[in-house]
């Protein structure tokens, strides 16, 4: 398999945490979302992934685009370790918070839309990042409220066991601290947090763990 991401993409992150636990080895291939007006514009990987959007996983003259589109696939492909629960609305809940993260809180600080707010729109740094802070911290506070003393939850988002949940919570926390959002009200996100940055799956899968990472 190959993974074209971009180190510091939430959506790629997600894919590589996947990747790991399940133990598939694969072949990083970066994308610069900066660089060169953004190599994910450029024609050849358009040719790959028509949205220019990353990440991309490849396999054989296999491809796919869309994370979630990706972890559903490695689930039905490579199903141990499971990152689902077997009972049906077990399932339902760890996709209610991957999709949550993933649909409704991950597009609106996406680096596009950044990068619109600054050429298109003329809106300083400190109204980007107080957008980007905005969004995040509402929307992270909706997941905890999610999270806070339901009986489902365990060490990680849905019981002692990671999950899809986890894999899109994670890279949105690194995200949010990067931009330095208050996250002083989410102690349960905060502690599954911890959890998940003890184990070697998300540690490898981490931006900085990257070979395309920059400081």
């Amino acid at each position: 398999m190959k993974l074209y991401g971009y180190f510091r993409s939430s959506a790629a992150y997600r894919v590589r945490i996947a990747l790991n636990l399940k133990n598939l080895p694969y072949e990083t291939v970066p994308v610069h979302l900066l660089k060169d007006g953004g190599q994910q514009l450029t024609q050849s990987y358009r040719e790959l992934n028509p949205t220019g959007l990353v990440p991309t996983l490849q396999e054989d003259d296999w491809t796919l685009g869309q994370s979630m589109a990706i972890l559903e696939y490695l689930e039905e492909t490579h199903p141990n370790p499971p990152l689902l629960p077997v009972d049906a609305r077990q399932r339902a809940r760890v996709r209610s918070i991957a999709q949550f993260i993933a649909c409704d809180i991950h597009p609106l600080n996406n680096l596009r839309v950044l990068k619109y707010l600054k050429h298109e729109l003329k809106v300083d740094e400190d109204a980007r990042n107080a957008w980007y802070r905005h969004w995040v911290e509402q929307g992270l506070a909706a997941v905890e409220g999610m999270l806070a003393g339901h009986s489902a939850t365990g060490r990680y988002c849905h019981g002692d066991q990671p999950t899809f949940a986890d894999l899109c919570l994670i890279p949105q926390m690194a995200n949010a601290r990067r931009f330095n959002c208050d996250l002083s009200t989410m102690p349960t996100i905060a502690s599954i947090d911890a959890a998940c940055a003890q184990l070697p799956a998300f540690q490898q899968a981490a931006p900085g763990s990257q070979p395309d990472s920059e400081a």
